[in-house]
């Protein structure tokens, strides 16, 4: 259940004190990416750091992290037990990421970190992360159109309801490539609450950067956790160049992730695997696409895709497909603890490809719940040449859990 709002939360976590410093992250695109960078930053300079994001990728305890290590699930479940015993005990009626969020800053506070950084879930204002104590800098990242039920159909009612993360005297980072429209609500928001707006110097950042192999919208992400970590830690002078090896190692999954599924199929060749899932992402991912794989090999692209239900797939899918491409559509598997998300049909998915470009005599294939046919049949179908896993992070996550139990 989605049901935004601050008031259950804020009563389920006056048992859990915030002593740490939080660093709070909201955007359509790039916000995981940076709360990433951003706590592999905070770690390589000393300080002890804990991380949640979400969506969880293989196990709902993966989304919480303490210097960089994700939580055991003895931990995770010892915690979460507490914190539904409080939501039972005071009748709040918690729903299940406001009982998450509180989780994660029970194991805050169990670890005494230093600092927090948090991922928004859904816009800011009304997101349960939102109800946070002691925020040092917060981060507007890219903005998109995605979930305009909650948020509003265009992208200034969205930034606005980001913009609501902000508080006042707490500097905020914001990515400068967003659209001027949105840019303005922001500030004027800014303005109304106090806010000093700070925006990367992303060509400096390109130019430090210049061979070591980032896409410019990674290059645009890594310029706004550099500057929030400079603002979060103003006595501790690290260039970016000197924490790079840190945010070298991450280990980021589903973004641009070059995938090894020989456990699965007998492809020999690796897949990308991406989780991008609204227009914003898909533009990317289909540059990426053009540069690395079309470019250098030639060949059609073949792609095993799901989707969130209301995803604007014709949208994504006139981005993704060109002519000759083939396509397996599945579904994902049901997701822990998010009983709400549902997935698309995979015929919907196919009959939009169909329209994009996508073989329609041999290039279309309905694997319906199984990820493992999708993944089979793409694996025959490519012959060695461009695989491409997309469409949603919780498609991302079955594949990651196949892999596994393979």
């Amino acid at each position: 259940m989605i049901d935004l709002g601050l008031a259950r939360i804020g009563r389920l976590l006056q048992h859990t004190p915030q002593t740490w410093k939080a660093i709070h992250v909201a955007g359509t695109n790039g916000k995981g990416s940076i709360c990433a960078s951003l706590s592999a930053m905070l770690s390589a300079s000393g300080a002890s750091c804990a991380r949640f994001t979400s969506p969880h990728l293989v196990d709902r305890w993966d989304c919480i992290t303490v210097d960089e290590k994700p939580v055991p699930e003895t931990v995770f479940r010892a915690a979460e037990d507490v914190v539904k015993q409080r939501d039972s005990d005071d009748r709040v009626g918690a729903t299940e990421f406001e009982l998450l969020t509180a989780t994660a800053f029970e194991i805050f506070h169990r670890h005494s970190v230093e600092f927090g950084v948090i991922e928004v879930g859904l816009g800011g204002k009304l997101d349960a992360t939102n109800a946070m104590h002691h925020k040092a800098v917060t981060v507007i990242a890219k903005i998109g159109l995605d979930h305009q039920s909650f948020l509003g159909t265009t992208l200034d009612d969205i930034a606005l309801h980001k913009a609501g993360i902000m508080r006042p005297g707490v500097p905020c980072v914001v990515d400068a490539s967003n659209q001027p429209s949105v840019r303005a609500v922001i500030e004027q928001h800014a303005r109304d609450v106090g806010v000093e707006v700070h925006y990367p110097n992303v060509a400096s950042v390109a130019e430090s950067l210049s061979g070591a192999g980032f896409e410019p919208h990674q290059i645009q992400n890594l310029a706004c956790a550099h500057l929030a970590f400079r603002l979060a830690r103003p006595d501790h002078d690290s260039s970016l160049a000197g924490l790079l090896p840190a945010v070298r190692q991450l280990q980021w999954p589903g973004r641009l992730q070059m995938l090894d599924i020989r456990k699965i199929t007998d492809r020999q060749p690796k897949v990308l695997l991406d989780g991008a899932h609204n227009t914003q992402s898909a533009e990317v991912l289909a540059a990426y696409v053009q540069k690395h794989l079309r470019a250098q090999q030639g060949q059609p692209v073949t792609w095993v895709l799901a989707a969130t239900q209301g995803k604007d797939m014709d949208g994504i899918l006139a981005l993704l497909l060109q002519s000759g491409d083939r396509v397996a559509a599945v579904r994902f598997e049901p997701v822990d603890g998010m009983p709400w998300v549902k997935a698309t049909d995979p015929a919907e998915i196919l009959q939009v490809a169909g329209r994009h470009g996508a073989d329609p005599a041999a290039g279309l294939y309905n694997a319906g719940d199984s990820v493992k046919d999708a993944l089979a049949w793409a694996s025959a179908s490519a012959a060695g040449g461009p695989l491409v896993i997309a469409g949603s992070l919780y498609l991302v996550s079955s594949v990651l859990r196949l892999l596994r139990a393979s």
